[in-house]
């Protein structure tokens, strides 16, 4: 696990480009973020989990300002990778724009969903999944992250299950598609890995 700066913002961000893709992933055009979003535009996108030595998910509540979603909890991190930008490597990145660390990454596949989210955008998204291990505390931006937890993925089952609002909508599709069957799979196999030293 590698600790990062917190990153300075710029006086005049930019806007964010998206990647357009087709169903079998294949890029087709960029589109700025909140249009994509507006317009339901299918495009690339990645999930982070990351999981302790004892096979605990790291979770993150969400900023209240952030631009959808804010105040629910939802997986360790996610975005977007930028026009000519390596899925992976838009993983790392945002892993430490939001969690303040870094880690290793193993790809463990994709699924796609089109979900409605606050304000009347849908997130259309081509979603890559990633998994990693990491042991100490994380440093999240506040801007970013409120709140943070380790929570057991028996204990995420039944979180969700009796207060399923409190959760992300694209994680509940992950969780959906994919089964706690192949998360425990996932968690097992972080576990397992060396964690990154610093």
């Amino acid at each position: 696990m590698v600790f990062l700066p917190p990153t300075m913002p710029s006086a005049a961000p930019m806007k964010e480009m998206l990647v357009l893709v087709d169903d079998r992933d294949r890029e087709i055009g960029t589109a700025e973020k909140l249009d994509a979003h507006r317009q339901g535009r299918l495009h690339r996108a990645f999930s982070v989990f990351v999981f302790d030595a004892a096979g605990a998910l790291l979770l993150q509540r969400r900023a209240d300002g952030k631009y959808h979603s804010g105040g629910l909890w939802t997986n360790t991190c996610c975005g977007h990778p930028r026009p000519g930008e390596a899925v992976e490597d838009a993983a790392h990145r945002r892993l430490g724009e939001e969690m303040g660390f870094d880690c290793a990454l193993r790809n463990v596949g994709s699924i796609v969903y089109e979900l409605a989210v606050t304000e009347g955008l849908t997130e259309h998204e081509f979603d890559h999944l990633f998994i990693g291990r990491a042991d100490a505390a994380p440093r999240p931006d506040p801007q970013e992250v409120q709140e943070w937890a380790w929570m057991p993925l028996v204990s995420l089952r039944e979180s969700m299950q009796r207060a399923p609002q409190a959760y992300t909508v694209w994680l509940h599709a992950i969780v959906a598609q994919a089964g706690f069957a192949r998360l425990t799979q996932w968690s097992a196999a972080a576990a397992q890995a060396p964690e990154a030293s610093g």
